[in-house]
This record gives structure tokens, C-alpha cells and sequence, in this order.
């Protein structure tokens, strides 16, 4: 390979002056030409810098400079992803689309990955004698292309390389290449800032908003809550008024029974919100002592009682600047609703044992299962608390009115437990889908969750099965909800022809390798199937799949 590095090449001639007397098919420099040459193309590239398609316009320029001016046959721009550390090319002359898009090297790999790699300006003299060009584009097919000069200069922004320029022309003598490397250097230093430009706007800018889009997406995805999935119509009406409010800081308060998933929902308007990298504090108020639930909420002062050796801040303190998320808030005493009160008005509180105002900005999600419009008739929950914390209600449907989320829901849950296990648990069988439907699931979600989880422990194959769900489920299904007692003769014979059933479908209705599987013999699996009118023929997919065939696939008639 020859390689030319220039610095400070005088300006001898232009690649692009007159002919060359008795060379007709070459052009020489004209003295002095090439500063004159250049100059209407530099003052068009620094017009072109600021529009909006600065780049595009730039090298549209160039390169009709170089097939006007310096004779170029082909020529492209080439860019450096600094990603991948690839160059690739961005636009070119004389090259097709296809030839265009196979013009990707590799760190140092040819002479146009050595030039962005080295930062130096390569002539090649023939292509037809350097074993260093690739020909990757496809495009040097003839028998005069390898006749013809190669040049490629860095595109250098200090010292990044941006990209490079190349070119293929014929040559004439090594001083008029050099001229010619020269002005593309030239080029290539006006060019640089626009290339700059360009990558931050469309590849820097747009990488980073993406990857901050990613981040966003990984911190919903990663606290995304695991009971909000479905699409029956009452919880898309949730999911829609969830994903208005959460764009705002308005106090927000969750209906609904026990295990509705309320603080999930709450989780999901946090990370939906426009601070979702602030703190998300959440607070059981029904698990908290009154004694200790001021302490809890608004934090204590040094001294302020027995044991407080210390100044301690309060949940709504740490949740400034995010989401506070009051749960079975129905049950704070009148004092602790007094002090949420002014929280909600002022935005202020005391710590207990003192008397100077602390300010929060956090957002209040509330929650309960109790009826507190109620409550406020009984005298048992503020009046003007409730109102204040009414602003957006949000009524979560119990699981019973969502039928058509429950096998999603399960296989949900499924999926995510089998993961935990690390067992290969693919799907829930028929009956045991049946068993889940027909369920009214007083507990809503959280009991799912649990059934899903206890049979993904108990089963031994890739299917949770009826017999791995709750006693309570199977003991509603036998006596249709009438009478408490389990009929085990009942049970036995279900499990049978789910298993004899599951066991035909795995082998697309052959009886023999689903006696295997089992466990029996070949007339025993006949006998058994014929006891619950199983036809090995309601199970096939088609008589040429990759089991036997015949009556020998099936049990005896």
C-alpha cells in the first residue's frame, strides 16, 4: 500500500485546469489555478452549513466538484459509525444503490477502514496492484477500472475521524495526485463541521433519545405492576384514566376490595407521571400503631417523646419532589386526618414535638376498600377530607367482573413464577382454565397470583394442571358451589381423564407413546381411554404427522 501523509503541500496547480498538450484524454494543473478553483466550492459548502438539509446540500457540492472539476469516474463520502467503529457509506457518484449499500468496512479493514483508523491520506496509483482494496462496493468491474488511481483523505474534526473521501480516477502523474489528495483535504477540513453537525443532530441526538426512552421504558417495565393486565372494558376505562391523571400532580384516590391490585395501580401513575425517577414512598396506614402513625407520616423532632433520641424525617418528607401512597387510608385516626388535611391543603406540616412548618411537594395517591362517603355520614371520616382526597377517583373492578382477564392474568402469573423456578411451565390446561373461570375469587388478583404460584410449584411437567389449583377451586367445581363435601371416586376420575387427555394431545392422539408417557400398558391405556370415551382419533392433527399411523396409533377398537 502506498501510503502519502501531506502537510502544508503548496498550491502548485489545480487537478482540474487544461489538457495536457498531445494528452488529450488527461488534464493537467494550470500554475496558480487551483486556489481559483476551489474557492467558489468552499464559499457554496459554508452557504450550505447553515440550512436545513446542510449536510445533504454539502456533499451534493463536493461531489459535483469532483466529477466537474477533478475528473473523478467514482466517488463517495464515507462515515464512521463511532457505535460500531464502522464506516459505511453516505453518498456517493457513480455507484447504484446496491453497490452504495455493500460499502461497509471494518475497523482497519481495507484501505478505507485503514485511513479512518490511521487518520492518514492514502494514493493508490493502480487498484490493480494493491492487494489492500477489497472492491467490497462491487463497482470496479472493468478492465480499465484497474488501470485507475484510488484516493481516500480523513475527515478529521481535531483529532476524531469523522469519515473519509474517496475517489477513483485515471491517473496522470504522482504530483497532480497529490495536488488533487490535497484539495480533498481541503474538503475535507470545511467538510468536518457539517458531519459533526449532522451526527449529533440525527445520530448523537437521536441515539440519546432513544436510549433515555429505553431507560424510561426499562424503569416502568421494571416497576410495571403485575396485576395491571387485561383488556376487558372496565379496566381499559382504569388504564385511560390512569394514564390522563398521571400527567398531572392531582391527588388521586383508589376504590375497590382487597387484592384489586390498587397499589400497583398507584405504582403505575407514579412511573407514568413526569417524575418518575422521584421517590415512590408507599404507607400501610392499617398496619401502623396510632400511637406511631404521626410519627410515621409527618416525622419527629429530637425529644419529642420517650425514645426519640433523634430528629426523624417522615414519609411525606421523603417522598418530596415524587409519589406518597397512602394505602387503606380509611383507617387513620382523626388526629393523623386532621394533619393529612392541612398536607393536602397547604402543602405543610409539623413534625410531631415541633412547631416549624416543613413543606412537601409530593403527589397524594390514596386507597381504601372501605366505603368512605359512608364513613363520612357515620362520622367516621372527615367530611372535608374525603372531598379532599375525591378529587380523581378511580374505582378498580374486582376480579370476578373482569372474566376475560383472568386466563391472562394467570398465564401472567404462570409465565413469571415459572421463571422464578426455573421450570419450563409453558400453559394451563383446559380443565384448569375451566376451574379458573368458574371461580368468584373473593380474594381478586392477589388470590390468583397465589393459586398460579402454588401449582407452578406442585406440577412436575410443562402444564399447570386442575389438580395443582386449590382445594377451594376443585371442592366448587365437584358440587357446583351446593354442598362442602369432596366425592373423591368423583375427583379420581377427573384427574384420569385429564391426565389420559393431556397425554394424547403432547402426542397428537398416539396411544401407544401416550401409554408410555403414563406409564401403562398398551391395552390398559385402550381400556382406560374406552372407560371415558376418549377417541385417539379427536386428537390427531393429521395421520401423516411423525407418529405411527393407522389403527396402530390408536387404542383397540
Amino acid at each position: 500500500m502506498h501510503d502519502v501523509l501531506f502537510h502544508d503541500t503548496p498550491w502548485g496547480g489545480c487537478p482540474g485546469g487544461v489538457r495536457r498538450r498531445g494528452d488529450p484524454g488527461v488534464r493537467s494543473c494550470r500554475p496558480g489555478a487551483c486556489k481559483g478553483e476551489i474557492l467558489p466550492l468552499l464559499l457554496e459548502m459554508c452557504r450550505c452549513t447553515a440550512r436545513a438539509d446542510g449536510l445533504s446540500a454539502t456533499l451534493d457540492a463536493v461531489l459535483g466538484y469532483m466529477r466537474g472539476d477533478m475528473g473523478v469516474v467514482r466517488a463517495m463520502i464515507n462515515l464512521r459509525d463511532r457505535e460500531t467503529g464502522c464506516t459505511f457509506i453516505h453518498r456517493s457518484l457513480g455507484l447504484t444503490p446496491e453497490e452504495e449499500a455493500r460499502g461497509v468496512y471494518f475497523p482497519g479493514e481495507g484501505i478505507t477502514g485503514q485511513v479512518d483508523a490511521r487518520a492518514v491520506t492514502v494514493i493508490v496509483p493502480h487498484i490493480g496492484e494493491e492487494p489492500a482494496f477489497l472492491n467490497r462496493t462491487g463497482s470496479i468491474t472493468l478492465a480499465e477500472d484497474l488501470g485507475r488511481a484510488f484516493l481516500c483523505v480523513p475527515i478529521l474534526r481535531g483529532r476524531k475521524v469523522l469519515g473519509s473521501i474517496s475517489a477513483v480516477r485515471p491517473f496522470d502523474d504522482a504530483a497532480a495526485m497529490r495536488k488533487r489528495a490535497d484539495a480533498l483535504a481541503v474538503i475535507a477540513g470545511v467538510l468536518a463541521q457539517t458531519v459533526e453537525l449532522h451526527q449529533f443532530e440525527h445520530v448523537d441526538k437521536v441515539q440519546w433519545e432513544q436510549r433515555h426512552r429505553e431507560l424510561r421504558n426499562a424503569i416502568r417495565e421494571r416497576f410495571k405492576p403485575a396485576g395491571v393486565v387485561g383488556s376487558c372494558a372496565r379496566m381499559m376505562d382504569v388504564f385511560a384514566l390512569a394514564h390522563k391523571v398521571a400527567q398531572t400532580r392531582t391527588t388521586v384516590l383508589l376504590l375497590g376490595e382487597s387484592g384489586v391490585g390498587k397499589e400497583l395501580v398507584a405504582s403505575a401513575i407514579h412511573y407514568e407521571g413526569p417524575d418518575p425517577g422521584g421517590p415512590l414512598i408507599k404507607v400501610n396506614c392499617a398496619a401502623l400503631p396510632e400511637s406511631l402513625i404521626e410519627s410515621e407520616l409527618f416525622g419527629h423532632e429530637r425529644g419529642a417523646f420517650t425514645g426519640a433520641d433523634a430528629l426523624r424525617r417522615g414519609r411525606f418528607e421523603e417522598a418530596d419532589g415524587g409519589t406518597i401512597f397512602l394505602d387503606e387510608v380509611g383507617e387513620l385516626s382523626p388526629e393523623a386526618q386532621a394533619k393529612l388535611l392541612r398536607v393536602l391543603q397547604d402543602k405543610t406540616f409539623e413534625r410531631v414535638g415541633g412547631n416549624r412548618p416543613v413543606r412537601t411537594d409530593a403527589r397524594i395517591v390514596a386507597a381504601t376498600n372501605r366505603d368512605l362517603a359512608k364513613m363520612t355520614r357515620e362520622r367516621a371520616f372527615r367530611h372535608d377530607l374525603y372531598f379532599r382526597l375525591n378529587v380523581f377517583p378511580i374505582t378498580i373492578p374486582p376480579l370476578r367482573e373482569r372474566g376475560g382477564d383472568i386466563i391472562a392474568l394467570a398465564e401472567h402469573f404462570m409465565a413469571r413464577f415459572a421463571a422464578e423456578a426455573e421450570k419450563r411451565v409453558t400453559r394451563i390446561t383446559t380443565p384448569a382454565l375451566n376451574l379458573l373461570m368458574a371461580y368468584e375469587w373473593p380474594g381478586n388478583v392477589r388470590e390468583l397470583e397465589n393459586a398460579i404460584e402454588r401449582a407452578v410449584i406442585l406440577t412436575e411437567d410443562d402444564a399447570v394442571h386442575s389438580y395443582h389449583l386449590p382445594p377451594e377451586l376443585q371442592r366448587q367445581s365437584i358440587t357446583n358451589g351446593d354442598a362442602p363435601a369432596i366425592d373423591l371416586e368423583a375427583e379420581l376420575t377427573r384427574i384420569e381423564r385429564e391426565m389420559l387427555a393431556e397425554a394424547l394431545a403432547r402426542t397428537r392422539g398416539n396411544a401407544r407413546r401416550a401409554a408410555e408417557e403414563l406409564g401403562l400398558t398398551y391395552r390398559s391405556m385402550g381400556i382406560r381411554m374406552r372407560r371415558h370415551g376418549l377417541r385417539y382419533a379427536d386428537f390427531r392433527i393429521s395421520r401423516s404427522d411423525g407418529g405411527d399411523s393407522g389403527k396402530r396409533s390408536g387404542a383397540p377398537e
